[in-house]
């Protein structure tokens, strides 16, 4: 079995999971071969969560900025582009996992008080120097690396986010707010606009809509109908207010729902970003939509369902 008290530092939280909720993996194969090309530091693709977006930053042999040797060093590194406007910075619990290939369980690597990260603009990424010896991780009946392959996992959740300009926090909403609404499209195939909009609904204290874009729009632009959430009442939020919300977009098939057209985001929505959804939500045409079960008389059903998980306030 792999030995989950090898040294390192005190600080560092080990344990064992079956199956962990992870919000990104990452699959290395033919590991040796970083240390053998010259790359000493791998950055993953960037992957969102808490309506951030997030990579993991790899050592295969150590950090050797911080003199670390013979451990892998990990990292959670948060887009800089995100920390806007300046001064802004975000707050994250966050926990690494290693797949054991042969046990099929996970490594889960975290601090030992779960403690709340800072990331902001002079510090973008936290992590461990020291995650777990070369030795054990290369160890094949610990099977961490298995035919040279390994698989790394990170889960983030986003705790508070506030400006140090403006020396105000916000905490998650612990009670998120949900609502579902569905608009009926009519007359399908007679659409002759460049966009139709529902009628608004509420959820909390704000106003939605849906937006259809018949003929597409951005890369979907005369190849797909174009599909998205918009934030009605944008001009009565105040300077720096933001409202993030998850948000799931389904076309129904009437006769079996599971078999409806669905996609799901998480966005912060602003009175600049008032609108979010997909260029390419379905491809144009009757036949295609009728086929799906989608379409019936010429007619369909988009359902919404909105929650707001979190609201910023910035004050003067």
């Amino acid at each position: 079995m792999a030995n989950l008290f090898f040294d390192i530092p005190d600080d560092i939280s080990r344990s064992t999971s079956d199956a962990p909720t992870m919000h990104y993996t990452v699959k290395i194969k033919s590991f040796s071969l970083l240390a053998k090309n010259s790359m000493e530091k791998y950055d993953t693709g960037e992957f969102e969560s808490g309506g951030y977006k997030w990579k993991l930053v790899i050592y295969p042999n150590g950090n050797k900025d911080k003199n670390v040797t013979e451990y892998i060093s990990l990292y959670l590194a948060i887009e800089a582009a995100d920390l806007r406007p300046p001064g802004w910075e975000v707050h994250a619990i966050f926990r690494f996992f290693l797949h054991d290939q042969i046990r099929d369980n996970y490594l889960t690597i975290e601090d030992t008080k779960k403690k709340e990260r800072r990331f902001r603009g002079i510090k973008l990424e936290w992590g461990y120097d020291k995650v777990i010896p070369l030795k054990t991780f290369k160890d094949a009946s610990n099977g961490y690396l298995v035919d040279d392959t390994c698989v790394f996992g990170a889960e983030v959740f986003v705790s508070k986010q506030r400006s140090m300009d403006k020396g105000e926090g916000l905490e998650l909403i612990k009670e998120s707010i949900t609502n579902k609404y569905q608009w009926t499209v009519y007359g399908y195939s007679k659409l002759t606009l460049e966009y139709y909009d529902s009628n608004s609904f509420n959820v909390g204290n704000y106003k939605w809509k849906i937006c259809l874009r018949p003929n597409g729009e951005g890369i979907g632009m005369g190849s797909y109908n174009s599909l998205y959430l918009a934030l009605v009442n944008k001009s009565s939020l105040s300077p720096g207010m933001k409202i993030f919300a998850e948000f799931t977009m389904r076309i129904l098939n009437l006769t079996n729902v599971d078999k409806s057209l669905s996609a799901k985001l998480s966005r912060w929505f602003s009175a600049s970003r008032h609108e979010h959804g997909w260029n390419r939500f379905i491809s144009i045409g009757s036949s295609n939509l009728t086929n799906m079960g989608l379409l019936y008389r010429d007619a369909f059903v988009v359902e919404a369902v909105v929650t707001i998980l979190a609201v910023v306030n910035t004050a003067s």
